[in-house]
């Protein structure tokens, strides 16, 4: 099971841009009830990842003023991404390891979609699913 089974279908990446103020981006997280987004700084790769994780961080190290700062000031850079062909299960394994919640998945230098390890935990419980309730129709047949 890869990354690209995950993704297959999914809509708009929303994106913040690195010289955006960090108001708008918690902003864009509240309104689209959503932990983290990819940043952007014009060129094609990802520049960081601004979460709710860098947020309470700057606000414990800057207080209000954080709220005014460049997202670019509080991203987490640089940016661990995966390929499409990447299994579930070593994206589920490098983001336990490296203790982080979000992935950009990129593929041609350009990012393709961005999931969380929501949307793994997820797809992964609904495959195991799917392959048990396939063995209880089997049993019960045979």
């Amino acid at each position: 099971m890869t990354i690209a089974q995950v993704i297959a279908g999914r809509g708009e990446v929303w994106s913040v841009h690195a010289d955006a103020q960090v108001s708008e981006a918690i902003d864009m997280l509240a309104r689209h009830r959503i932990g983290a987004l990819p940043v952007e700084d014009g060129s094609s790769a990802v520049a960081g990842i601004f979460s709710e994780r860098d947020m309470i961080r700057s606000l414990h190290r800057h207080g209000e003023a954080a709220l005014h700062m460049k997202v670019r000031d509080m991203m987490t850079a640089p940016v661990v991404t995966v390929s499409p062909q990447t299994s579930v299960m070593e994206a589920l394994a490098l983001m336990t390891q490296r203790r982080f919640r979000h992935l950009p998945v990129v593929e041609g230098g350009q990012m393709v979609a961005f999931v969380s390890i929501g949307d793994l935990v997820k797809h992964r419980l609904d495959r195991i699913e799917a392959e048990a309730h396939a063995m209880r129709v089997y049993i019960q047949q045979a």
